[in-house]
């Protein structure tokens, strides 16, 4: 393979910003990002998870920044991008990872408020954080943005019509920027994960999650966040020129089982 194929696979010295990098698929993707030599700025509201994340990079020789923000807020995502290009650059691929599941029936008191606050972090964060990017991705038609949405964001599940609302928005959003980004070279594509082991399902007991994965996925087995990280990964790569506006299922077998 000649240089130029070489080049086209890696991200070595690209800058990345990686929300909800505290913990599950976005500290996966933050260490196997710094594995392959980009400087990653990792993004939570979790100090704790934050500095473990950051401190295991840094032992393991890579470069990374942390940065504690709060999304909720509307200033933060472009507080947080001014900084990021301060310390380290540029922004060549940002990955928007951080995302909440509330959830209720429509008809529950506080219904309203569990919305509002599901879109503001897992919708329009990434809309402000992707406007905040936008020179910097334009700047060389190599720009990558990578969404995390969910297999909620294909179907639907009663009882988290905010968390699946919001995860259709993200999908939504993608496609319609990817059409609206592609003349610039910027793609934009959407992973939807399925059942992954991560914080949100930690709380599911063990013998329920087997259960359910016998019977919903091909795989019969939940995810690894690593498993989704190495399909960030190939997304945000030169080489992954001609691929955008995709919702990408990692979900096991899911959809394929089930529709």
């Amino acid at each position: 393979m000649g240089p130029l194929g070489e080049l086209s696979r890696s991200i070595k010295g690209k800058v990345a910003i990686v929300t909800g990098a505290a913990s599950g698929m976005g500290r996966a993707t933050a260490h196997l990002f710094s594995d392959e030599g980009a400087l990653v700025a990792l993004c939570d509201v979790n100090q704790t998870g934050l500095e473990q994340t950051f401190n295991e990079i840094k032992d393991s020789g890579g470069t990374a920044k942390r940065y504690v923000v709060d999304l909720q807020r509307r200033e933060a995502a472009s507080e947080l991008v001014d900084q990021v290009r301060s310390d380290l650059g540029p922004i060549d691929i940002l990955v928007n990872n951080a995302g909440i599941s509330l959830g209720g029936p429509i008809d529950s008191p506080n219904f309203e408020d569990l919305w509002e606050a599901t879109f503001t972090v897992n919708l329009d964060a990434q809309m402000r954080l992707i406007r905040a990017c936008l020179d910097d991705l334009r700047r060389d038609q190599q720009g990558r943005v990578v969404n995390i949405a969910s297999t909620e964001g294909l179907g639907g599940s009663a009882g988290i019509s905010p968390y699946t609302a919001s995860k259709h928005g993200v999908v939504g959003l993608t496609k319609a920027l990817a059409v609206e980004l592609g003349p610039s070279g910027v793609t934009i594509n959407a992973v939807c994960p399925g059942p992954i082991h991560t914080g949100m399902t930690k709380k599911i007991p063990s013998e329920s999650k087997e259960t359910f994965a016998r019977r919903k996925t091909a795989l019969r087995r939940f995810g690894d966040p690593e498993e989704v990280a190495h399909i960030t990964l190939s997304l945000v790569l030169p080489a992954a020129s001609y691929i955008t506006g995709a919702a990408i299922p990692v979900d096991g077998g899911l959809f394929a089982r089930n529709n």
